[in-house]
């Protein structure tokens, strides 16, 4: 998870309005993994009423807004999945969030009990092969960490869309669905895709959401 104190407000605040289009409208709890300030939180507590519940590593950013989560844990995962309850959340969501971990596949592992039997896990993933992060490898030659994006000095994993999906299926979900977000406006890169025939298609994107589930049945 996110361990150093960032200088961006929009690091911690984001409401992440392209991932909130994914959120099922009819749960009743959720649990964010790395809730930030909340913001996000309460975002689907607005859109849904559902109980909310969040884990942040770092606790002057959480306290922020502590008023309005429902139940705040302060720390990481790994620590306090213990109080985290079983077979309870309709939904649980890691926003840029696994990418942080040490071993994100064994906290998705895990974690897999504390969701209902029709439980998902909803993930924004940073996808390394965006195409601006490609031209910084490729034409300049360079890889280059910084304060955040795709090349975030705390990130510890890096993953394409296949990667991603291989994530989970190997610990034990089943991907539902996978779609790329935050895709670049550059009319010359949508040009090129359409050109090599969606090849690149993945490059346009700047993450992708991973939505899956522990039972085969949805």
């Amino acid at each position: 998870m996110k361990k150093i104190m960032k200088n961006s407000t929009n690091y911690y605040g984001n409401t992440r309005p392209e991932v909130m289009a994914f959120i099922p409208k009819d749960i009743k709890t959720i649990l964010d993994i790395g809730c930030g300030e909340g913001n996000f939180l309460k975002s689907v507590k607005d859109l849904t009423g559902a109980e909310t519940w969040g884990v942040e590593l770092v606790a002057e950013v959480a306290n922020n807004k502590k008023n309005d989560i429902n139940n705040l844990l302060i720390g990481k995962i790994e620590d306090v999945l213990s109080q985290i309850p079983d077979s309870y959340f309709d939904c649980i969501t890691f926003n840029d969030v696994l990418e942080h971990l040490i071993d994100p596949t064994l906290i998705l592992t895990n974690i897999k009990p504390k969701l209902k039997d029709n439980g998902l896990i909803l993930a924004s993933i940073p996808n390394v092969r965006f195409i601006y992060n490609l031209f910084e490898l490729i034409v300049k030659k360079d890889w280059e960490y910084k304060n955040q994006g795709i090349l975030d000095y705390t990130h510890f994993r890096f993953f394409t869309q296949k990667s991603m999906r291989r994530m989970f299926q190997n610990a034990g979900y089943v991907v539902i669905k996978q779609k790329g977000i935050n895709k670049t406006s550059a009319f010359k890169l949508k040009l090129f895709n359409i050109l090599t025939l969606g090849f690149f298609a993945d490059t346009l994107y700047q993450q992708f959401v991973c939505i899956s589930s522990k039972n085969t049945q949805i």
